[in-house]
């Protein structure tokens, strides 16, 4: 008798859906792989094959395996681009911080600067103050017309040897070449021969009174020269009418003879101690 073979609910069904299934976990394992993460898994999870033993593989033990690797990877990975991330930021603080502070320093530098220049300027501009004064008063002191002398002959005192009768000046004691000064500044209005008073100067005092040095051995400035309280002008003599050599010095309110004042009053009214 013959049998024929039916299909049916007993027959033995194929490989075929299992392995179309244990592929597609696989795809999606290589999907994953393409990220970079885990590139290096995908080729023995494509390789998976049948077990020997005739159980069939379907991936499930390869994907869990590497599931754990890949979330121990991607967490490593986040670890590192953290601590990356972490220094980065460090760094541009500790840049930032170093910006600010040669900003500051810079600021600090200009303002010591600034100040330093400040304060030189005040000082220079005090010292030319100072110094401006000084010659001020420099200017405006009066000193006597011979340095450590004394009046031989007073002012108005009456002798035949002068033509008014009297004394017009007075008369410090110097041998002949003793330095003459300049009583106070003015400017010159005459230098030379002037009879009776022998060489003799004419200055127009900066008050507008004028002072006269009589028989002067030498002139040393000429007329319309400006002149300093102490500098020289001539050298002590006995030219003119004289009975020796001196000095004769006047104080007057215009250059003329006859306009004089007494030269002790005025020398005194100017701070000389005669």
């Amino acid at each position: 008798m013959a049998f024929t073979r039916t299909a049916g609910k007993h027959r033995r069904p194929t490989r075929a859906p299992r392995t179309t299934r244990s592929n597609a976990n696989i795809a999606g394992i290589a999907t994953l792989a393409a990220s970079g993460v885990v590139a290096g898994f995908a080729a023995p999870a494509l390789a998976a094959t049948d077990d020997p033993r005739g159980f069939e593989d379907t991936g499930l033990r390869q994907a869990v395996a590497m599931d754990d690797q890949l979330a121990g990877q991607v967490e490593a990975q986040a670890e590192s681009q953290q601590s990356a991330a972490e220094e980065a930021a460090a760094k541009a603080q500790a840049e930032a911080q170093a910006r600010k502070e040669a900003a500051r320093q810079a600021a600090e530098t200009k303002r010591k600067a600034e100040a330093a220049a400040k304060k030189a300027k005040q000082e220079r501009e005090a010292k030319e103050r100072a110094a401006r004064e000084a010659e001020r008063k420099r200017l405006n002191t009066f000193v006597s017309p011979i340095t450590g002398s004394y009046l031989s002959t007073g002012y108005q005192a009456s002798s035949g040897l002068w033509s008014s009768g009297s004394h017009t000046g007075v008369d410090f004691h110097a041998s002949s070449g003793t330095s003459v000064h300049a009583v106070g500044s003015g400017t010159v209005v005459e230098a030379g021969w002037g009879g009776a008073y022998g060489n003799n100067i004419v200055i127009k005092m900066n008050d507008g009174t004028y002072t006269q040095y009589g028989h002067l051995s030498s002139i040393g400035v000429s007329v319309g020269q400006t002149v300093t309280p102490g500098q020289q002008i001539g050298l002590s003599g006995a030219t003119g009418n004289v009975t020796g050599p001196h000095l004769h010095f006047e104080a007057r309110t215009s250059p003329d003879y006859g306009s004089d004042i007494d030269p002790v009053a005025y020398l005194r009214s100017h701070g000389v101690n005669i």
